[in-house]
């Protein structure tokens, strides 16, 4: 039917429309309230006085010797979060599961676990992770994960440069809000690995010239690690052109345990030999699953590693090394004759890798996992120097090695 009759009522004007006045007139309300509530002397009071009240219980508590009660520390953390409200610039969010799921509503958002995206939720335990890589005003920081961005903030207050990496685009949006304040944080949109045996260029680059601005800076790293990514992340960083100084980092318990693992145990491995080859490594703190949001299904861990070139020096080729170590391990349960065997297929004959282990004195039935890193360094040389005599090459490659 046409819709050309005179009596039919026209659609009202967007300055008519009964419903966007209401709207208009609410917002205008809440305002308006909102206003008020920010001038209001009693609200103010109120806020000093939890503020005092916080105060005087923590002071009670050094005093003392007895630790706050539950709803003493949490009538503290709200004091505190309301003084960080109230003052400019710089400012670190207060991750808690309410902050977060608030803010991923906001967006339509959930966590990604493809990414590993796990976040913890104890201020705490994020203050732990940052303290424990020491960080000062001359220091080089890297982050791989930059999350919501609550340790980024952290650790910049007290660092000259932070460079914080997050391959998901909407946390970078979201973070790059929350750190806006801060002028000394470099972020970068993308993956921090090129692939699993090498870091970015880019992010390589960044701390190189983050370091070239004064010749005192240190590189450290200091990150809640995505699970997937924490074993190439260290390990990698070891050997790169840049290794930090020092690591704290949030990874798998299961993964600190094959760190720091001791030879003959069930978590010794390429891994535990490689990190305490060139550093010192050591568990801080183990967390359980509440601690971050969502939960993952499993415990974790703060594990500190502090950087020895002392260490490093004892090993006259760090990628040699590495790349036999990888070998040695990839058939743990073996004897170690024929994983040296496979490892040097094309390069040594059997005789020759016999002439190796003979020198340095190992059984027939001797298996890597029994070598503690002191002897797999010593039989490592030992073979380097055999393929030096073999093929004549002066830096000379394991099959593995890669370029």
């Amino acid at each position: 039917m046409s819709s050309n009759n005179s009596n039919e009522t026209e659609n009202p004007t967007p300055a008519e429309d009964p419903w966007q006045r209401a709207k208009e007139n609410l917002e205008e309300s809440r305002a308006a309230a909102e206003a008020k509530a920010a001038d209001d002397p009693w609200a103010r009071a109120k806020k000093a006085l939890a503020e005092k009240k916080a105060v005087e219980a923590r002071a009670k508590a050094v005093v003392t010797g007895v630790p706050q009660t539950e709803e003493a520390k949490a009538a503290a953390e709200v004091a505190e979060g309301q003084a960080e409200e109230n003052q400019p610039g710089k400012k670190v969010n207060r991750q808690t599961v309410s902050y977060l799921s608030k803010r991923f509503e906001e967006v339509g958002l959930f966590p990604n676990r493809r990414h590993g995206q796990n976040f913890l939720v104890d201020l705490n335990l994020i203050t732990m992770i940052a303290n424990s890589a020491e960080p000062c005003k001359n220091d080089v920081i890297l982050e791989v994960g930059t999350g919501m961005g609550s340790l980024t903030g952290m650790l910049a207050q007290k660092a000259a440069h932070v460079i914080t990496v997050e391959i998901d685009g909407y946390l970078y949006q979201m973070a790059s809000e929350e750190l806006e304040a801060f002028d000394n944080i470099q972020m970068l949109k993308q993956d921090a690995l090129k692939n699993k045996n090498l870091f970015d260029d880019t992010v390589i680059e960044a701390i190189k010239a983050a370091l070239a601005v004064a010749p005192n800076r240190v590189f450290k790293l200091a990150a809640n690690l995505p699970y997937n990514i924490a074993t190439p992340v260290i390990a990698n960083l070891l050997r790169s052109e840049v290794i930090p100084a020092m690591m704290s980092v949030t990874i798998q318990r299961e993964l600190a345990d094959r760190i720091t693992a001791k030879p003959r145990s069930k978590d010794y491995g390429s891994l535990s030999v490689w990190v305490q080859s060139m550093a010192d490594a050591e568990v801080v703190r183990i967390m359980p699953p509440h601690v971050f949001w969502p939960r993952p299904k499993v415990d974790s861990a703060i594990l500190k590693i502090t950087y020895r070139p002392e260490k490093a020096a004892m090993i006259p080729d760090i990628d040699f090394f590495y790349a036999f170590v990888r070998a040695m391990f990839f058939h743990r349960r073996k004897f170690m004759r024929s994983v040296a065997v496979a490892a040097f297929k094309g390069q040594l004959s059997k005789p020759q890798v016999d002439e190796v282990l003979e020198a340095a004195d190992l059984k027939a039935d001797a298996r890597t996992e029994q070598l503690n890193v002191a002897e797999l360094q010593a039989l490592s040389e030992l073979f380097r120097q055999k393929l030096i005599e073999v093929t004549g090459e002066e830096k000379p490659r394991l099959a593995n090695q890669g370029k």
